[in-house]
């Protein structure tokens, strides 16, 4: 076994020799979700000791600024619905850095955070166990949040959630333009290694008939399966959704699965299991499924714009003083959420919200 031929790797070169190739999706699922060599069921992938650094772990600003949106969002929505809980939901809540900062922010709002129950969507029992420390460190006084394997099991009521970098890890469907039409992309073996090949016919939309040959179109059905569940909720109860991830606005060709690790990029057939799998997400599926549903969608905006507008620059200038023995750093975190050539446009933000909803800050500007 190569280094780069992992446990998972001769498993699933073992399963193509014996069933035929493998759909790019079902490959990534595996790679990031098999119960004994999965990725984010065996990794700790986040930090400097991990694969990756998240928004919410760059800085305290990010955490802080988000906590404040949904505070906000969550006392509207507090005011139509006087009585009951509500929901605080996020997916993929990583280390739970972001989740315990909301909850800080929360915490000054002593009437809504009564009402507000905590949500994780996780599956990984190694990852709930670190969220359970970092949210129970930041906010002692609270009651343990809820864990659930899927969004589907989250009970009904008003409710916000908060996906950050949580849609560019759900699996792809990919199709490749061939010399004889859309084929579906998979994974299959030449010479013994794992290579990407062209399978069966693939449908896709008109638009892409004149694509040119070796042209790739990535779909992500899981992704408009929970944003349909998302907002047929928000048609039964108040319920806002906030997305931040890396994405393009409308559909469009071209490959951008991308495998990490030890914060570098590596090939997504190497290392299987032990690097991080992602693809961009597109922000124009998950406003038509939305309002395909009946709710609304706001966005997207540069995370840039979103952040200033919110006013994390003043929010910093309050930090630094208050921590002048952190300046460098706190300056640094800050460059690298909102500047251009780093996270600030690659980043995208997109609001769903409940019909009749107002547009929440700072989409009603845009």
């Amino acid at each position: 076994m190569t280094e780069a031929e992992t446990p998972l790797a001769r498993i699933i070169k073992a399963e193509i020799g014996k069933s035929g190739p493998m759909p790019v999706s079902a490959f990534m699922a595996r790679a990031l979700t098999d119960p004994d060599h999965g990725y984010y069921t065996t990794a700790t992938p986040f930090g400097v000791d991990g694969d990756f650094i998240t928004a919410p772990e760059m800085s305290q600003l990010f955490g802080e600024i988000v906590g404040a949106w949904a505070v906000h969002v969550a006392e509207v929505i507090a005011t139509a619905i006087p009585d009951g809980p509500i929901h605080l939901i996020e997916p993929g809540p990583g280390r739970g850095t972001l989740m315990a900062d909301i909850l800080r922010v929360a915490s000054l709002r002593p009437e809504l955070d009564a009402r507000v129950e905590v949500h994780l969507v996780e599956a990984s029992p190694k990852l709930r166990e670190t969220q359970r420390a970092t949210i129970g460190k930041a906010r002692p006084d609270r009651t343990e949040p809820n864990w659930h394997a899927e969004i589907g099991t989250i009970p009904e009521g008003p409710f916000v959630l908060v996906a950050n970098e949580f849609f560019d890890a759900l699996p792809v469907e990919q199709a490749v333009k061939t010399n004889g039409g859309w084929r579906r992309r998979v994974v299959s073996l030449e010479d013994g290694n794992l290579a990407f090949a062209a399978g069966e016919a693939a449908q896709v939309p008109e638009q892409f008939n004149d694509a040119q040959q070796g042209a790739i179109l990535e779909t992500c059905p899981p992704a408009a399966g929970i944003a349909k569940n998302l907002t047929q909720r928000m048609t039964r109860q108040p319920g806002v959704v906030l997305v931040i991830d890396y994405g393009y606005d409308m559909p469009a060709t071209g490959d951008t699965l991308q495998a990490v690790r030890r914060h570098k990029s590596c090939d997504p057939l190497e290392h299987i299991g032990q690097a991080d799998l992602t693809a961009h997400v597109c922000f124009g599926a998950l406003a038509h499924a939305a309002i395909t549903a009946g709710a609304q969608a706001f966005g997207p905006m540069p995370q840039a714009q979103f952040l200033s507008e919110l006013g994390m620059a003043e929010r910093a200038e309050k930090l630094m003083a208050a921590r002048p023995d952190r300046r460098g750093d706190i300056e640094t975190a800050f460059t690298r959420l909102v500047s251009p050539d780093a996270m600030g446009s690659l980043f995208k933000v997109m609001a769903l919200t409940s019909p009749g909803m107002g547009a929440p800050p700072p989409f009603a500007n845009a």
